[in-house]
């Protein structure tokens, strides 16, 4: 079930590009010997991600660059524009010199009168005018060809402008694939570490997430940053044995979760229908869980700052996709969850 009230997704590819897991997850009493196969796992997904922030970097710079490469295009369109009718203009003059000429017997008056003239002065008249008349044809000419020679240069600089434009489109495009191929992987392991730890119904260790700068004027921010709200608090579904007990923000594998607002873990849960999830205690004696995550970035007890990044949303436990379900609750325990949205309102957060 949508909700009406969307958030877009900002290009989700490129923001999850710019996580980085570290490669160091401690692994929860419990767990025995699966230590070298977390380790691998999380180095994998680290390098993955990693590998996808540069690619993201390189996409930037190179759509830069093709945008410049745009401008260059456009510009020498616009100058082929202004030479060719400079050249119309030519042609016309060269046609209104050719055409006095053949009014005039094609040159025949000028030399009637060097033929006919009556004495040196009329003969030095004669010469100055044949001189002038050919003049005037052989610039026109010489200005004609210069024109239509700078016209073909600039064609061709045009033609090589969007040929290159062409091709930084194409290597653009292929770099997009790489992150999106990349991102799948990691996305994939991810997925993959939390299935394995719902099953075993024992969470692995708090794997740790270069953290973002944190606004402290914003006492409350959103859950996660770009989303597209889904199911809402109250609806009905199958996969709900009464009504929805939250709000869905529909998000990437990978996503960063991020607390509300400031407080402390209370519990940290792998198994049952929830799959990952953590629960935030606030002031006022309220608490937010956040579940079906793909990791957990906290150990149960820490405090957490407002906008701090405690997991990363995924499709562990009954989920059907990757979303990130949240709830408000009076209890840290299910079944007194209260609708989120009015209470963010409250908080100064409209989703």
């Amino acid at each position: 079930m949508r909700s009406s009230r969307r958030h877009p997704l900002f290009v989700p590819a490129l923001l999850c590009a710019l996580v980085v897991l570290a490669a160091r997850p401690a692994v929860a009493e419990g767990d025995g010997d699966g230590d070298g196969a977390d380790l691998d796992i999380s180095a994998q997904v680290e390098r993955l991600y990693e590998d996808a922030s540069v690619a993201t970097g390189q996409y930037e710079a190179g759509r830069q660059d093709a945008e410049a490469q745009r401008g260059r295009a456009e510009r020498a369109e616009q100058l082929l524009v202004r030479e060719r009718q400079e050249i119309a203009v030519l042609r016309e003059d060269l046609g209104r010199i050719a055409s006095a000429q053949y009014r005039q017997g094609g040159g025949l008056p000028y030399t009637a009168q060097i033929l006919f003239a009556k004495d040196p002065d009329d003969l030095m008249r004669g010469q100055r005018a044949v001189r002038r008349a050919d003049l005037v044809v052989a610039n026109a000419v010489a200005k004609s060809r210069r024109a239509e020679g700078r016209l073909a240069a600039d064609e061709a600089k045009a033609r090589s402008e969007w040929q290159a434009l062409e091709r930084r489109n194409g290597e653009l495009a292929e770099i997009k694939r790489t992150i999106e191929a990349k991102l799948d992987e990691a996305r994939s392991a991810l997925q993959s570490r939390a299935d394995a730890s719902v099953a075993a119904g024992s969470c692995r260790g708090a794997v740790r997430l270069d953290q973002p700068p944190v606004d402290s004027s914003r006492a409350w921010v959103a859950p996660v940053e770009t989303y597209e709200l889904s199911a809402g608090f109250g609806s009905g579904g199958e996969h709900w044995a009464h009504r929805h007990t939250g709000q869905d923000f529909a998000v990437p594998i990978g996503t960063p979760v991020r607390a509300v607002g400031a407080g402390r873990v209370v519990k940290v849960s792998c198994g049952g229908a929830f799959g990952i999830e953590v629960v935030v205690e606030h002031p006022g004696g309220y608490y937010t869980q956040y579940a079906h995550l793909a990791a957990v970035a906290v150990d149960q007890g820490q405090r957490v700052s407002t906008g701090e990044w405690i997991g990363q949303s995924g499709t562990s436990g009954n989920s059907t996709g990757p979303h990130l379900h949240f709830e408000v609750r009076v209890t840290p325990e299910t079944g007194s969850a209260i609708d989120p949205v009015p209470w963010l309102a409250e908080h100064g957060v409209v989703v």
